[in-house]
């Protein structure tokens, strides 16, 4: 299983919404970046990740799965380039990550968070996986 980070500002899609998606997931568009959009052509049913919000709180604060391969992204209108997974909430960071926090822990310091913060689908290590969790305070995280 691999590991990833989905990117979304609250205001315009947060953790809340997407857990009221339910076990069906949403469809993750919007992405316009071919790395990132690579990122998601390599993802596998059920790999986690974390649901990060950015501009608006800066912090980690859920758990999520690819629930759906890769696929056309239909915000793309008729462009065939953009393609997007399905995610589905997996469950609550006991205790939000700040990207602070994840910057001051040398364990992170090679994090895509850290190094590529512009990438909104950035694959995250196991090591790394399990460093957050440990600090979000998530005893046994789902893998």
């Amino acid at each position: 299983m691999a590991h990833w980070l989905y990117k979304s500002e609250p205001s315009s899609w947060s953790w809340q919404q997407q857990k009221d998606a339910g076990s069906e997931g949403t469809a993750w568009t919007g992405v316009r970046n071919y790395l990132a959009r690579n990122n998601m052509r390599t993802m596998q049913i059920g790999d986690k990740g974390f649901f990060y919000h950015s501009n608006d709180g800066l912090e980690i604060v859920g758990i999520v799965e690819v629930c759906a391969l890769s696929h056309p992204d239909a915000t793309a209108k008729d462009d065939p380039r953009w393609d997007c997974v399905d995610i589905r909430a997996v469950r609550d960071m006991p205790k939000p990550v700040s990207l602070k926090d994840i910057k001051a822990n040398p364990k992170l310091s090679q994090m895509s968070l850290v190094t590529s913060m512009r990438l909104s689908v950035q694959p995250v290590t196991s090591e790394e996986y399990l460093e957050v969790c440990r600090m979000g305070e998530l005893d046994n995280p789902p893998v």
